[in-house]
Parts: C-alpha cells; structure tokens; sequence
C-alpha cells in the first residue's frame, strides 16, 4: 500500500498524526516538514492521500493543493487541508481548489479515520461485488457511527459491526426483541438503535429498570393504576410505562431480574397486546413495542426454572448477543480514542493520542466493566491529567490491577488489614473494590450491590466516578 503523506512544519502535531495512522490503522505514512519537500517527494511516488498543514513557511498548503492538482501524474491524489485558524473563506476557497476536506484543529482523529477508509475504499476498483466485499474486508473497520438522535456509536469491530447492522434492520418491524450481554455492553444503546432506526423515531422510547423496583412496586410501576386501588396513591391514579411507551418502544432492561410471579402477567399482556391499570376495569389496548435486556443468560434461567420458557420464547423474537470488551481487543485503542478526544475536547484539555505502551496496558486489561469502565477510566485520565498523549502512568492503576492473579488478591475484612505507611488514593481503592466485586459475578450489579451492601442507585453512582 503507498504511503499516506503528511505535511505539517509543527513537528509534535505532524509526529502524533502520524503515529496514529500508522499504529492504529496499519497504513505507511511519509512525513515532511516543508511543502516543496513533499512535492519533490509526489513526483517520484504516488500517494492516495496528502494531509497538509496550511500555514507553513515557503511554499504553503494552498499552493501544495493547486501543484497536486495541476499534475497529470497526481490526479487520484485526494487532498486534506489542516488548520489552526478557522476561517470560512479559506475553507469555501480550498474546496473550489479541489480540497478533499478541510480539518480544524485540534483535528478529532476518529473523524480522519473515517476519512482515510472512506478514500482507500473509493479508491479500489472491484471487479465485482464478492470482491468488493473482500477488499472492504481487508481494510481495518475504526470509525464512528454517526447516529442523528443517539450521537456517536463507535463501531471498532466486526462483532459490533453486525450488531449494528441487525439493529437498523429489526427497526423497520416490531416484533420484540431480546438483547443479552454482560453489564456495561452498551445494550440500553443497541435498544434505541433498534427504536430510532437511520433517522430518527419521534414516538416515546421509555425504560423500566426490572432489578431497581420492588416486587411489590413493580406492577402499578409497569401497568398504572386507578384512583383508589391503594392506599397512598395518587389522586387521579397513574399511568403505568406501558401506557406511556403507547406507540412507541418499551425497554425491559435487566428482565432476568422480574419477580416469578409477574412474569405469568406480563406473558398474559404480550399475548393479548392489550392490559389492565392495577384496581382497574377497562382493557387498555397496547400498541407498544417490547424490547427486554439482561445481563443474565435466560436461556440457563429457564432450564433451572427460574424464567417461565412461553415467556423468554415471546421475547426472543429476535436476539442480540453483544460481545464483551475483552472479547473484541481490536477495538479498545480506537474506542479509548473515541473517548479521548471526546473528553479533552469538552474539558479543553490538549489529549490528542494514546501511545503505544498506554495500548497495551489497555488491551491486556480484563474490563468486567466493559464499554462503560473503558469510558470512566479515559475520563478520569483527562480530569487529573493534562498531555498530548495518554501515557502508561496515566493509568498505572490499571496495570497494577491487571497483575493480581487468583491468589494473590488480598482478602479484605473489617480491623484485619495493616495500613501502608503511604498515602491512600481512597477514590482508587473504592474503583479497585468495586471492579473486583463486578469481577467476582461476572458484571452482575444486582448481586455486585448486595455484596458490596450497597442499594443499586449507589452502585451506579460509584461506577459512575
């Protein structure tokens, strides 16, 4: 494959550019500090790609863009104009040149990612559409899903690829579906997905969290009830998710967790498509679409009946399984990116890359947390730190982790353990306690919560730090 040329007289921002290209998406790169060097370079080598800072000394960017493009011998070259100083006119001016696009910095590095696939792609010349499909293969697959209503999904794997795929496919029908994977997955995402489609859905998509509601709770809080049904309802009575999902899509998110004796009642309302307010009388008709995810396999549930098997076969209508983090390592150095510069961005920090020893720290981490640890840790690393790049010490934390094998975990009882003579980062011991808990049941938070003697909003909250 030829070289991608970079051309930018700014030595750490044309070096970082060009690590990442080169690490994370496999492609040569050739650098140059001046433009006539570049050029000298172009009439000897073919390049798909040139990516040029505009203001340099000498020859600059827009005189780069015109050379290229008044050469016979470079007409496939595609020309990407970079900028620290944005400014409308010079933008509308180097497209009339024949800019292929034009980047503002801080450049997001996700965002150039899709544009060196999408050239190299439009590039090929199948001969046909196996072929096509081989080649769009051979090309590592980092980008980001832009969605008009969820935002960014990033998409860094062939699993999740998939994954996508099926959800916008599933969002042109309305059978229900049923979506497994372990906690922090991003199932809840994969939902909307399924509800919103390409373009959006303007019907109510609406949540009932199974494992946060008490039994007792959880029929007035699914179906509603009518005024006078209970003591200490409200005037008016209440209307139920179900009647506020109408039209739209209800997710049952971790469904594994419904008590026994509802799932016989909410068999009952998937059957009929129609249900009752609690201490009601009218049959409400129900036009809602039913999504239910777990981070529990009710497969195994229902051959220990503890999950009726009429009701999990009315769910999996259609069933996702989405992969662990640890179960797709392709994807953490691109997704960590993804977070990267998303978080340097919002918090104006100067993150731009991950170097490659902070990769490999992150590769060979286990992530029970999995998408939404991976995303707590790089925004922890940007609130304490202020870099150009993501460095090992940044997160020497999790290597230490990583490194306690099965035995050598310390046991920790109150009154039995010595304190070090250093200081204590509270906050870290409080992640490492946490985590290992999640570890210990395989991501379960329900029982990760009752272990820890935590409620689950606490949990949450913690994990959210």
């Amino acid at each position: 494959m030829s070289s991608i040329v970079i051309v930018d007289d700014d030595e750490s921002s044309r070096t970082m550019l060009a690590v990442y290209i080169r690490d994370f998406l496999s492609v040569p790169v050739t650098e140059f500090s001046s433009a006539y060097d570049a050029l000298q370079y172009l009439e000897q080598h073919s390049s798909p790609i040139v990516i040029t800072d505009i203001r340099m000394p000498g020859m600059n960017g827009m005189q780069l863009l015109r050379e290229i493009k008044s050469s016979k011998n470079l007409h496939n070259t595609k020309v990407i104009l970079v900028t620290g100083f944005a400014n409308l006119d010079t933008c509308i001016e180097a497209i009339r040149q024949g800019a292929y696009d034009y980047l503002v910095k801080p450049i997001e590095i996700s965002y150039v990612a899709d544009i060196i696939n999408k050239i190299l792609l439009e590039n090929r010349q199948p001969k046909n559409l196996t072929q096509d499909k081989e080649e769009k293969n051979l090309l590592p697959h980092y980008s980001c899903y832009e969605h008009p209503v969820i935002g960014k999904i990033g998409v860094f794997s062939s699993q999740m690829q998939k994954i996508v795929d099926t959800a916008l496919k599933l969002s042109n029908d309305n059978i229900p579906v049923l979506i497994e994977g372990e906690s922090g997955t991003g199932k809840e995402i994969v939902a909307s997905l399924i509800h919103h489609g390409e373009k959006g859905n303007k019907m109510p998509f609406v949540t009932i969290n199974c494992a946060a509601i008490t039994p007792s709770l959880f029929e007035s809080e699914l179906f509603g009830y009518d005024e006078g049904s209970f003591t200490g309802g409200k005037s008016g009575g209440k209307r139920g998710k179900l009647d506020i999902a109408q039209g739209g899509t209800l997710l049952l998110d971790e469904i594994g967790e419904i008590p026994n004796e509802l799932q016989a009642k909410l068999l009952r309302v998937l059957e009929e498509k129609a249900f009752y307010r609690v201490g009601g009388v009218e049959k409400i008709p129900l036009k809602v679409r039913i999504i239910a995810s777990t981070n529990k396999n009710l497969k195994e549930m229902v051959e220990s009946n503890s999950f009726r098997i009429d009701l999990y076969y009315r769910l999996c209508a259609a069933h996702l399984v989405l992969p662990a983090l640890r179960q797709q390592k392709e994807a953490i150095a691109p997704m960590a990116q993804m977070f990267l510069t998303h978080f340097a961005v919002e918090r104006h920090k100067k993150f731009r890359l991950i170097d490659k020893y902070a990769v490999k720290i992150l590769q060979e981490h286990p992530w029970y947390g999995n998408v939404r640890e991976l995303k707590n840790v790089i925004e922890r690393v940007v609130l304490l730190y202020d870099d150009y790049e993501l460095r090992s010490h940044h997160i020497s934390f999790l290597e230490e982790y990583s490194q306690l094998g099965d035995a050598d975990k310390f046991v920790l009882r109150p009154g039995s353990f010595v304190l070090p003579e250093e200081e204590i980062n509270l906050e870290e011991l409080n992640y490492e306690i946490v985590q290992k808990a999640l570890a210990k049941f395989n991501g379960n938070k329900t029982q990760t919560a009752r272990y820890l003697g935590l409620t689950p909003s606490a949990l949450r909250s913690r994990l959210k730090k």
